[in-house]
């Protein structure tokens, strides 16, 4: 195990520099688990190196922390733009974060534009008991779409590399944002999760999802036991809405308070995604769960139909991978 402390006291007093050191290491195929104790580290890191824990202190004092936004100035003039604005970017596959803080601090998304706290891209990722702090596009569970809609929109360390479809598992995690704040086209199964949508003070405060689900994949993003909460006015956010038109969300015996719409979806004005995206729902419950006034391309779901939705289903693939 390498220790990471800020006061020096310890291997490393930087992440990044943790990371930096391990790469130079001739990798030995067995797992490797950095300790972070306690302490708020204003970085902004890469992880490559496969195999890779986080591990924090259980009381959620470990911080890592960034404020880049989309409509910063970059380096070469012209826009930031959404994918330089992560705090943290996992760039590899087996790495797992248990009590880790990622957050994004760079204010609403109304004013501040897109700012990622985590930008998750490749196969068996597993986040538990984490946190994930912001506003517009917190989390970001990759792949990006196969193409973009504006020009530059993918500017950033996976623009031009090929999509990995990769599978995520986000156990008792607490992710908040205002628009869009969890979204991308991840197979990822959400369990036990609260996600908290932030006011804006706009008529429509949040879009919890927008899952941009590649054609012909099985699975998007399943989201069973979670609570969508919020300290928005009631019928103010939105459940979800398609970024691409074959999206996936099933949510699975979830909580919705009443910030959410009475719809509890939108179609992001795209007719497409009404025959192709595939919106679900299993005995939600709470003030927002009403399905009386869903649009009639969400899917009321059976318990058999619900069933196909397993954690299992979703996760192993051909691997039989099980994070525990």
């Amino acid at each position: 195990m390498i220790e990471i402390d800020q006061n020096g006291k310890k291997d490393f007093s930087s992440i990044q520099e943790a990371l930096d050191s391990l790469a130079k290491t001739p990798y030995s195929g067995k797992g490797e688990t950095l300790f972070l104790h306690s302490g708020i580290y204003r970085e902004q890191i890469t992880v490559r190196i496969p195999h890779l824990t986080f591990l924090g202190e259980e009381d959620g004092s470990t911080v890592i922390t960034g404020c880049l936004s989309a409509r910063m100035e970059a380096p070469e003039g012209g826009p930031l733009r959404t994918f330089r604005t992560f705090t943290c970017f996992i760039d590899t596959h087996d790495f797992t974060a248990r009590s880790i803080t990622f957050e994004n601090s760079a204010g609403k998304g109304t004013e501040a534009g897109q700012a990622l706290a985590l930008y998750a891209d490749g196969d068996r990722l597993f986040f538990d008991s984490c946190r994930f702090l912001g506003n517009q596009d917190t989390l970001f569970t990759a792949p990006l779409p196969p193409r973009e809609i504006e020009p530059g929109g993918f500017t950033g360390p996976k623009q031009n590399a090929p999509r990995i479809s990769g599978r995520h598992y986000y156990r008792n995690c607490y992710i908040e944002g205002d628009i869009d704040f969890i979204f991308g086209g991840a197979a990822a199964y959400f369990e036990g999760c609260t996600l908290f949508s932030k006011c804006t003070d706009s008529p429509v405060n949040s879009y919890v999802t927008a899952a941009s689900t590649p054609e012909g994949q099985e699975f998007g993003y399943v989201m069973k036991d979670c609570r969508f909460e919020s300290c928005c006015p009631p019928h103010s956010a939105f459940l979800g809405r398609p970024w691409r038109e074959y999206a996936q969300t099933v949510l699975l015996n979830c909580y919705m308070d009443s910030h959410i719409c009475e719809e509890g979806w939108d179609d992001w004005n795209k007719p497409e995604a009404r025959e192709h995206a595939f919106y679900a729902e299993y005995e939600s419950f709470g003030p927002g769960a009403a399905m009386d006034r869903r649009p009639e391309w969400v899917r009321r779901l059976t318990k058999e139909e619900a069933g196909r939705f397993t954690k299992a289903a979703v996760l192993s693939g051909n691997d039989g991978w099980a994070p525990e």
